[in-house]
């Protein structure tokens, strides 16, 4: 990914507009996604675990919202 500088444009100025760069092409979170290597299984899992996570989540929140609605 490269980034010219633009006239008149400060050294910093142009390292925040790198950083979106590399952020909206996705480059960023597909390197911290590489980062440690997962088999298919430990993939399997984890993706498992996130959805029971997100699940109770939601019945908690909505358990919240029924209390609060009495």
């Amino acid at each position: 990914m490269q980034v010219d500088q633009q006239p008149g444009e400060s050294f910093e100025a142009m390292l925040r507009r790198f950083g979106r760069t590399i952020i909206k092409s996705g480059i960023l979170g597909e390197a911290k996604r590489k980062r440690h290597y997962l088999s298919k299984g430990e993939a399997s899992r984890a993706k498992v675990k996130a959805s029971e996570r997100k699940k109770r989540r939601k019945a908690a929140r909505e358990a919240q919202r029924a209390a609060a609605n009495r």
